[in-house]
């Protein structure tokens, strides 16, 4: 914290941390409640900071969970939280999303990372009859809208890339790191869509298939 200081810094505080508390084993799940609510404390008590506490995405956790998981590590305490740090879904879906949490946390403010949901997510159905998404390193993704803080609802403080552009979750080099053929590529496909054109799928007019698009059998 003495880095910080008295500096003015917006702070985006463990993206993927609550959606992933289940990873842990059950008798370590309040430990890693506990250790995030202290990260909080500890930020919230800088001049200068404006925080945002990562809530997972829209295409994720049901709001009404999120909203508790909030409260849990004290949301209270800092400015609000920031949607689809690690995922594709549209803009305008993570703005409804976002509006039904803050409304369970007292009318928090968020922010929507858009560095990579210019083509929106690959949402595709299973057998089951449940909704896939391929979350790591989809294919064809592009930028989406750039950083701003002219965003369509007053309630979500700016767009952000808090995804590093070309930084990839690689399942295949199974480590995360930055790749220039994934950087060109979301240059490639870039758009300022917020939400899927009609006459579009996956992001495209051209029909591609699920196999293309990172989707095994």
């Amino acid at each position: 914290m003495q880095e910080i200081g008295q500096d003015r810094v917006v702070i985006a505080f463990e993206p993927d941390s609550l959606g992933t508390i289940d990873c842990h084993a059950r008798s370590r799940r309040d430990d890693r409640v506990r250790l995030l609510r202290y990260g909080v404390d500890a930020l919230a008590d800088l001049p200068n900071a404006t925080i945002y506490i990562d809530a997972g995405a829209s295409d994720w956790e049901p709001a009404e969970r999120t909203a508790k998981q909030l409260r849990g590590v004290g949301i209270a305490k800092v400015r609000g939280f920031m949607l689809n740090a690690t995922h594709y879904d549209w803009t305008r879906e993570s703005i409804a999303h976002g509006l039904e949490i803050s409304r369970l946390t007292g009318g928090k403010h968020f922010v929507i990372n858009t560095a990579e949901n210019g083509r929106g997510p690959i949402h595709y159905r299973l057998p089951n009859g449940r909704r896939g998404n391929v979350w790591c390193d989809p294919p064809l993704r592009g930028l989406g809208p750039p950083p701003t803080t002219n965003t369509a609802n007053r309630m979500v403080d700016a767009y952000l890339w808090i995804n590093r552009p070309g930084y990839a979750q690689s399942c295949q080099h199974r480590r995360i790191a930055w790749y220039p053929p994934r950087a060109l590529e979301y240059a490639r496909h870039a758009t300022d869509w917020e939400s899927r054109p009609k006459g579009t799928r996956f992001g495209y007019v051209k029909n591609y298939s699920l196999r293309s698009l990172g989707v095994r059998p």
